[in-house]
């Protein structure tokens, strides 16, 4: 999943893509680097990050789900307003992508009323605003997990089929250096929720804190990052750096690949 962020506020990126001209031809690029899905944000959710009005979110984003419409990758709106999440649907979005996990007002059924759209549910501890002020958790992984089955039986409760949802433990919502190194360290405990993994730690400041590096030099602790999340069991990785995620990605299947034709051949071998 690569990251189009159409803010001028966001906290690596922000206003490098402000302009839809920009944001278009940023498009373009993370395509060709091999992107299988664009995640297109209108409203930064960085710590200490300011709410946009509806208006001013969907006119940074409608026009760019629009002019993406024939690419014919798969586009996802993040965002927690359910008066966009309508809009962009019905502009072509292939995903919701909301932080809040529905919680806002009106935001279940705003996917419920679509059949067809994917929608990722988030764990955040309080709000872009607030989150970081002191987070604390008994067990993080079981609250998290907590929460999220919750958000999965209010969005089926409703009539959004489970086959639909994506879950994302929400790295740095609300969360300490140790909490989200716990929570990558632990991934796999979200499996049995029954809903593919998203995870989001590109450039993310959990990894500057280990090497020092600033947001825009942190390419290789993001990439394994990503490659650990999928270990772990992780279906979508949510970046920045499109070609140095899929080029690691590409290693790490080749060799399971290549075991799994190892085991096939022995006991093909042993038949």
């Amino acid at each position: 999943m690569g990251i189009i962020n159409v803010t001028p506020d966001s906290f690596s990126d922000g206003g490098y893509y402000f302009s839809t001209q920009q944001a278009i031809a940023h498009a373009k690029n993370l395509i060709e680097e091999g992107a299988d899905i664009l995640d297109i944000g209108g409203e930064s959710t960085r710590p200490g990050s300011q709410q946009v009005s509806a208006d001013e979110e969907l006119k940074r984003v409608i026009p760019i789900l629009e002019a993406l419409a024939d690419t014919q990758i798969p586009l996802s709106i993040d965002t927690s307003k359910p008066i966009v999440m309508k809009h962009a649907i019905a502009a072509g979005a292939f995903m919701i992508n909301d932080v809040n996990a529905l919680c806002s007002p009106g935001a279940l059924q705003a996917v419920a009323q679509s059949s067809h759209v994917q929608v990722c549910l988030m764990h955040m501890q309080g709000t872009p605003q607030t989150m970081q002020a002191n987070p604390q958790y008994y067990d993080i992984v079981h609250e998290v997990k907590d929460f999220l089955q919750q958000r999965i039986q209010a969005a089926t409760a409703v009539g959004i089929a489970k086959d639909r949802l994506v879950i994302d433990p929400g790295f740095g919502f609300g969360k300490t250096l140790q909490h989200n190194f716990t929570l990558l360290n632990r991934l796999d405990q979200l499996l049995d929720l029954g809903a593919p993994l998203l995870a989001g730690l590109s450039r993310k400041s959990m990894l500057g804190a280990i090497t020092g590096n600033s947001v825009d030099h942190r390419i290789h602790e993001s990439t394994a990052a990503a490659l650990l999340a999928v270990v772990k069991g992780a279906k979508i990785v949510r970046v920045h750096d499109v070609k140095a995620s899929k080029d690691a990605l590409a290693v790490y299947h080749a060799m399971r690949n290549c075991a799994a034709q190892e085991i096939n051949l022995s006991t093909s071998n042993r038949d």
